[in-house]
């Protein structure tokens, strides 16, 4: 076998010509490496598209909320009084405001101990129950009343504290009525005297229904420092009386527990700070209008940019954009232009059309906003021009509320028919509680109630109630009762005028609402329910939207699937079976894009059909390039073998001459 090295038996350049026999080989590589970088071009651009886009439903999916074009403005004349705010449900207009009173909480004080840390009683168990209420009537003389009334507050949970040989001192009740966390804050304050440690309770709401009542049973020295009823005894001392606020607007009273009024003015929230009168204003937010229009005008200029720039030709430098002619983005740009040009379905008010508040298309394909025309629009339309962006459905029963809708929901004018109203499960007794005699609790008497399918121990009040008192006292130990308060559960307790029957009835609506209760510990059921109760489950409201069928939840009518008014959602707040009037609902130019853009963004898609498609390519072309390589490696190695080859058998032949040069320049001397 001969060894040679490329050229050195020939001077042959064999690296060069390999060199350039695979430049030529490499041709198919170089285009596939052009055609790669075409792709990534155009991935990237995509890329581009969908962050653009992805901008562009943030963008008008911002403006779907009514409440961005229907603002009001409420300005105070003097800040230091009240500030205020106000939603889309207030009403212009202007309001002279009196504040006479602000509310405040009520603070008792118990008798000074000497120390904060030694035992208070002896460490037999005590529950402290505390209830909310109105104190009416009777004189108060150094924080203690006489002749007067408490009234407990159904809507305020009551609370139970226990009490015993691990919490007995002060700062142990201090702590013990803090962590039950039951509407009352209790501290010790140092008062300088012999006995100075006092403890001070404060209800946690203001307004004169948070009066405290505490029935204290066990142990009687905790009794004597704690026990406090506005009616009877009273062992505390009132340094601060519950008081509600009170208010004067336009020369109309107003009583208020909370220091924030919501509702005395329609739409309006008054937040009071001090006593005084001032002036309040209520006007539409032509503004925020205006800013919101401009926000949707600038999100279809940076779209119309972006798909522009991707698409478009520059005669001048003569470059193309990278999805120049891509029929994807061709018809993206025009969904989203001809679903601006299009009138708006479903409205019932005067505006249809983007042009009819200034909004127009240029030549260039961009949009233009005519401010002028815009604020005429918001002061002699101001109602309509939210229906012309976001979704929304008016109604024309004031009994029925439209609550929502989704995507598929189709825009028109649609009847309501409403065959069952909606109803609350309760259960009822049939005990004449108007002529009985007081009814009396006793102590550590416990209730099994079942409310809305979720079951729970309640322990009731002890103490002797007449029908009104004892239908407060048990809506307040059950709406009281965490395992109900944290479902979002909770009930209204009455006694019937006529038959005196007490009835405790679900606030939740439909086929999930439901009431009962079974005797536990203590005083029977029997006792203010009577022998026999009858339990009521609540049905869901029935009924159609434009003649097709709804399903029925609580108060809540929804379009079926498959249906025009697919995911149409109304309230029947009340009313009457039958015909109640028709719901006219449109989807906005905002809710329609942020549903059209989340087509092109979701998967699959026209856009994610083609990065797909462009990924798939590149994969491809890598799988091809990886191919091409292999081959070329073992061409070169043939050309490198064959010139090699060819090297070696000119060399040798070079050699084979150079031998028969040398004899026949030696033949003339032999042949002398």
């Amino acid at each position: 076998m001969a060894l040679s090295s490329p050229g050195i038996g020939s001077n042959l350049d064999v690296n060069g010509i390999v060199s350039k026999l695979m430049s030529v080989e490499q041709q198919p590589l170089v285009r596939l490496n052009t055609l790669e970088a075409s792709y990534q071009t155009k991935l990237s651009a995509y890329g581009n598209l969908n962050s653009a886009l992805s901008t562009f439903q943030t963008a008008v999916s911002g403006l779907t909320d009514l409440s961005q074009f229907q603002n009001f403005l409420a300005t105070p004349g003097d800040t230091t009084i009240m500030t205020a705010s106000a939603t889309s449900s207030a009403v212009a207009g202007s309001y002279a405001v009196n504040v006479a009173a602000m509310a405040q909480p009520q603070t008792l004080l118990a008798t000074g101990q000497t120390s904060t840390t030694a035992a208070i009683g002896t460490g037999a168990a005590s529950t402290l129950t505390f209830q909310f209420g109105t104190i009416t009537g009777g004189t108060l003389t150094n924080g203690i009343y006489s002749g007067a009334t408490f009234t407990q507050d159904a809507s305020q949970a009551s609370g139970t504290v226990t009490i015993d040989s691990t919490n007995n001192s002060l700062q142990g009740i201090r702590d013990a009525i803090n962590t039950a966390n039951i509407g009352v804050t209790a501290t010790i304050v140092n008062d300088g005297s012999a006995a100075p440690n006092r403890l001070v309770l404060t209800s946690s709401k203001t307004g004169a229904t948070s009066s405290m009542k505490i029935t204290v049973a066990g142990d009687a020295t905790v009794q004597g420092l704690l026990a406090e009823d506005p009616a009877a005894v009273q062992n505390m001392t009132q340094s601060a009386a519950a008081q509600s606020a009170s208010v004067t607007i336009n020369g109309v009273a107003v009583a208020s527990t909370s220091n924030t009024l919501t509702g005395a003015i329609p739409g309006v929230t008054l937040n009071l700070l001090k006593i005084g009168t001032t002036n309040l204003s209520v006007a539409r937010n032509a503004g925020s209008v205006q800013t919101a229009v401009q926000a949707f005008v600038k999100a279809y200029n940076d779209i119309n940019s972006t798909l522009s720039s991707l698409s478009s030709y520059d005669p001048a430098t003569k470059k193309a954009g990278p999805l120049l002619g891509d029929s994807t983005v061709q018809t993206i740009q025009a969904q989203i232009r001809r679903t601006l040009s299009s009138s708006l379905a479903g409205l019932s008010g005067s505006l249809t059309t983007l042009s009819q508040i200034g909004v127009s298309f240029q030549r260039d394909g961009s949009m233009a906003l005519d401010t002028t025309k815009l604020q005429n629009a918001i002061t002699n339309n101001f109602g309509d021009v939210a229906g012309l962006f976001a979704a929304v459905g008016k109604t024309t029963d004031s009994l029925v509320n439209y609550s929502g809708s989704t995507a598929k929901t189709q825009a028109g004018s649609y009847a309501v028919n409403v065959t069952q109203l909606a109803t609350q499960g309760s259960v009822t007794g049939n005990l004449d509680l108007n002529v009985a005699p007081n009814t009396v609790i006793a102590a550590g008497t416990a209730i099994n109630v079942t409310l809305d399918g979720i079951s729970a121990s309640v322990g009731l009040t002890a103490g002797s109630y007449n029908a009104s008192q004892l239908a407060t006292m048990i809506q307040s130990v059950i709406n009281g009762t965490s395992a109900f308060s944290s479902a979002g559960s909770s009930v209204a307790a009455t006694v019937d005028a006529t038959t005196g029957f007490l009835s405790v009835t679900s606030v939740r609506y439909g086929s999930a609402s439901n009431a009962s209760m079974t005797s536990g510990t203590g005083t029977a059921v029997s006792t203010f329910m009577g022998g026999t109760m009858t339990p009521t489950v609540g049905v869901d409201v029935a009924g159609t939207i434009g003649g097709m069928a709804a399903v029925g939840s609580g108060q809540a009518l929804t379009g079926v699937t498959g249906s025009t008014v697919e995911g149409l959602k109304i309230q029947i707040a009340g009313g009457v079976v039958g015909a109640r009037g028709t719901i006219n609902f449109s989807n906005g130019y905002a809710n329609m894009l942020n549903s059209l853009v989340g087509g092109f963004l979701a998967s699959p898609s026209m856009v994610s059909s083609r990065t797909d498609g462009l990924n798939s390519s590149i994969k491809d072309i890598g799988r091809q390039r990886d191919e091409l390589n292999r081959r070329l490696v073992t061409i070169e190695a043939n050309y490198r073998a064959q010139y090699t080859a060819l090297d070696v058998l000119i060399g040798s032949m070079q050699q084979t001459s150079n031998f028969l040069s040398q004899q026949l320049a030696n033949l003339p001397k032999i042949s002398k």
